[in-house]
């Protein structure tokens, strides 16, 4: 006899199989991610089709074979119909589930990524249609995803020496893990400069509180400043831990 689990998830990445069939990855509340074979779930007269599609939060049960996952039930919990309907908000979101798929691994149940997938998910879908608000939800979650798995950069002092930061010339190192001074730069000479307000701007991404951060408005040398860090940083991190 199969047991029955059960639980609510974010669906991730949805892949066709043969001639009917699906297999969603979703991150669930209580198992963490999975795998999960739909079968048949692409015939028109499938009755798990309503329930569970990419981007869904859904209620799902399934059972565990001997090589494989099986969907069995799926209800929608919310369909977050205003990033399905929303180009700018799909391409963000799409983004934000393909990074988290690549950095979190394994069948665990995590309370942190729970929570940070559904603030971002329920975030992105009702905050106000501004495009630089889009792309702030994301840094929002590459950074505090960072965090979560243990990569948390120092951004308070030099990761080198230890000394307090001055509002001088800074860089940010990805190896070392945060911001270089420049008397330490000048030794190892690593790093990118970093501008004092993109660091300001992360230090307030880590605090982890989405009303202070609903309201950044951001100048655009800042937004690439930013852009340029995240996307170094979630390279070297993609590297060290042989992610391809």
């Amino acid at each position: 006899m199969f047991i029955h689990y059960r639980s609510q998830g974010f669906v991730l990445k949805e892949e066709n199989r043969g001639e009917a069939d699906k297999v969603f990855t979703i991150f669930t509340k209580d198992f963490g991610k999975l795998k999960i074979s739909g079968k048949a779930i692409r015939k028109i007269k499938s009755k798990l089709r309503a329930g569970i599609q990419i981007f869904y939060l859904s209620e799902i049960e399934f059972i565990q074979g001997k090589n494989q996952k099986t969907l069995i039930d799926a209800i929608p919990v919310d369909k977050l119909s205003n990033i399905k309907g929303n180009l700018n908000r799909l391409r963000i979101i799409s983004k934000i589930a393909e990074i988290f798929d690549k950095l979190v691994k394994g069948e665990e149940p995590d309370k942190k990524l729970w929570e940070l997938l559904l603030e971002v998910f329920k975030g992105l879908d009702s905050c106000p249609v501004s495009h630089s608000l889009y792309s702030m939800v994301y840094y929002y979650f590459i950074w505090n995803l960072f965090s979560i798995l243990g990569y948390k950069p120092t951004l308070n002092q030099c990761v080198i020496c230890q000394d307090k930061l001055t509002p001088t010339i800074l860089y940010f190192d990805s190896e070392q893990g945060g911001i270089i001074c420049g008397n330490c730069f000048r030794k190892i000479k690593k790093g990118e400069k970093i501008k004092v307000e993109t660091i300001k701007i992360l230090r307030v991404l880590l605090e982890k509180n989405w009303r202070t951060f609903s309201k950044l408005k951001i100048k655009t040398e800042y937004q690439k400043d930013l852009k340029k860090v995240s996307e170094n940083y979630l390279s070297y991190l993609s590297d060290a831990l042989d992610i391809s």
